[in-house]
């Protein structure tokens, strides 16, 4: 049995009561990946699941055979970061950075779900195919991703700044 992690194959763990997140911290040694609660409930541990956003905290490495996982690690190529990193530094989106890394991945999920079209709590109008990506939406999307630092005004312009400002110099 076997999944990708960050474009690498990889024997899952032998033990089926491992989680993911202890199977990438602990097995793969890949601690870009945070424990922050266990339970689900701040997001340190956000990875990207087949390109959407899970919590590896609350499921089992076993359940993902065949399945592909990206980590903070896998985001940027060797030694270039991924421009919404390098948006994180410029506009001071982390303090600790302990959150960093699941709000990061978190961001880039959200994106994928916006442009897949999947609506929100706050999204005005449910029979639109395009949903806009605006600042209210983009915090309803990363609410479940806490910063106990309160760089959350950093880290929504941060992520702004990366997925709606290229789109709207493109357009104009």
């Amino acid at each position: 049995m076997t999944m990708t992690v960050n474009g690498a194959v990889v024997a899952l763990p032998g033990d089926p009561r491992v989680s993911l997140l202890d199977f990438l911290r602990e097995h793969l040694h890949l601690s870009g990946t945070k424990k922050g609660c266990d339970q689900g409930a701040c997001g340190a541990c956000t990875v990207l699941l087949d390109g959407e956003r899970v919590l590896s905290c609350l499921s089992l490495a076993v359940q993902h055979e065949g399945r592909e996982v990206t980590t903070i690690e896998g985001l940027g190529q060797l030694g270039t970061l991924h421009p919404l990193q390098v948006a994180f530094v410029e506009h001071d989106g982390f303090q600790c950075g302990y959150c960093t890394p699941g709000q990061i991945c978190s961001a880039m999920g959200m994106a994928q779900e916006i442009a897949r079209g999947v609506p929100s709590h706050v999204t005005a109008d449910l029979a639109k195919e395009a949903i806009s990506f605006t600042r209210d939406e983009l915090r309803e999307r990363m609410s479940g991703n806490l910063c106990r630092c309160g760089a959350h005004n950093g880290i929504v312009e941060a992520i702004y700044e990366t997925f709606v400002e290229p789109v709207a110099e493109a357009a104009a």
